[in-house]
């Protein structure tokens, strides 16, 4: 409706409170200037500015106008920026997935390097669960999937980097009857419901944390309720020894060997391959080698 020079005028009007001084600051005449306002108020046909003997005043209205005024002119400050950075590769968002087996206390320094980087930029982080990791990057949800777990269950146009292995153990409430027995078999730990979290995937099959086939599950979203549910003896279950271990030492839970093999979840960094969004390229080298990304993220 407005040009982004007739709002510039209007803004420098109200700034200066004079068409002259106006003028001098756009390198116009006085008369252009007067002109320029008339025009908008003709169309908007409202008066902006009260003609005073030495100067101009906004009106009510006016006030109203150039504060809306002001705002557009940031937005379109804004948008031709962000078009430039996406000619050039740079993005506004990466959307990044972060399954629930890894630990958390890398996220505030991996937040705040990168918006001390890119003043432009904002993360989105979202958590999934198993399979649910991978269906986010299939479909696009996900820029990034870090612990992303197990064999790679979907094809597309992304890379993967390996994280090494989750380690994995079998705890139980203090007070829990599995406690009190010196050697468990599947028997007895089957009397009992299998506290697993619920793979968030919708379309791919679902996998669970490891369980016996005749054990009853009970599936939780999130490690908080399934740590809940643990401590309360309301099951047994395997949760991943960097957020078992201090809850073991704690006392809050115990952790039992059973005879079987026990899950070993091999884990992976997997990243979509874009040439033309450099935030996933930035965010790749600064997680690091396979090493570096078990130790931070896996390792107890």
């Amino acid at each position: 409706m407005f040009s982004k020079s007739s709002l510039e005028m209007l803004d420098t009007v109200a700034r200066l409170g004079s068409f002259t001084a106006a003028a001098e600051q756009l390198h116009k005449v006085p008369s252009a200037i007067s002109y320029g306002v008339r025009q908008v108020e003709q169309e908007l046909d409202v008066i902006l500015f009260r003609r005073l003997p030495r100067k101009v005043e906004l009106t009510s209205a006016g006030e109203l106008f150039i504060e809306e005024a002001r705002l557009l002119l940031r937005q379109m400050e804004e948008v031709k920026a962000q078009t430039k950075r996406a000619a050039h590769g740079w993005q506004k968002t990466l959307k990044l997935t972060l399954d629930n087996v890894v630990k958390l206390e890398k996220m505030k320094p991996m937040i705040e390097a990168f918006y001390e980087k890119f003043e432009f930029a904002e993360l989105q982080i979202n958590m999934e669960v198993f399979n649910g990791s991978w269906e986010a990057i299939a479909q696009g949800r996900a820029d990034i999937v870090i612990g992303a777990t197990s064999a790679i269950p979907v094809g597309g146009d992304f890379e993967v980097r390996d994280m090494g292995r989750l380690d994995w153990a079998f705890v139980m409430s203090p007070s829990h009857p599995c406690v009190r027995e010196q050697s468990l078999t599947e028997a007895f730990v089957s009397q009992y419901p299998a506290i697993c979290l619920d793979d968030t995937s919708s379309v791919l099959p679902k996998r669970h944390t490891g369980h016996y086939a005749s054990q009853r599950r009970l599936l939780l979203p999130n490690w908080y309720s399934a740590i809940e549910c643990l401590k309360n003896g309301v099951g047994v279950g395997y949760m991943p020894r960097h957020i078992a271990m201090p809850l073991i030492e704690s006392g809050e839970l115990v952790e039992k060997i059973l005879p079987d093999d026990k899950p070993l979840s091999q884990c992976c960094l997997v990243w979509r391959k874009d040439d033309n969004h450099k935030l996933i390229e930035w965010m790749v080298d600064y997680l690091g080698s396979s090493q570096q990304l078990h130790q931070d993220w896996l390792e107890y």
